[in-house]
């Protein structure tokens, strides 16, 4: 079974046929820009995740964690 599959889309006459005198490879075209708006909504997603972590970063109370890891240490 093939990686592959097949997408399809409309476009005016006019565009593909100009496109085709122009020898652009539409199939070529319409791949990359599809990997390139993927890519770019990955990224928006990932600076997201990262905004809400942050966040959640920012609510943890350093001085609190640092005194629970001493007292761990001391108790063993």
């Amino acid at each position: 079974m093939s990686d592959y599959v097949t997408v399809s889309t409309k476009v005016r006459r006019r565009l593909k046929e100009e496109a085709e005198r122009l020898g652009v490879r539409i199939s070529e075209v319409l791949r990359r820009a599809l990997e390139e708006e993927v890519k770019r909504r990955k990224l928006e997603e990932l600076e997201k995740k990262l905004g809400e972590l942050g966040e959640a970063l920012d609510r943890i109370d350093i001085d609190r964690v640092v005194k629970s890891i001493r007292e761990d240490r001391e108790g063993r």
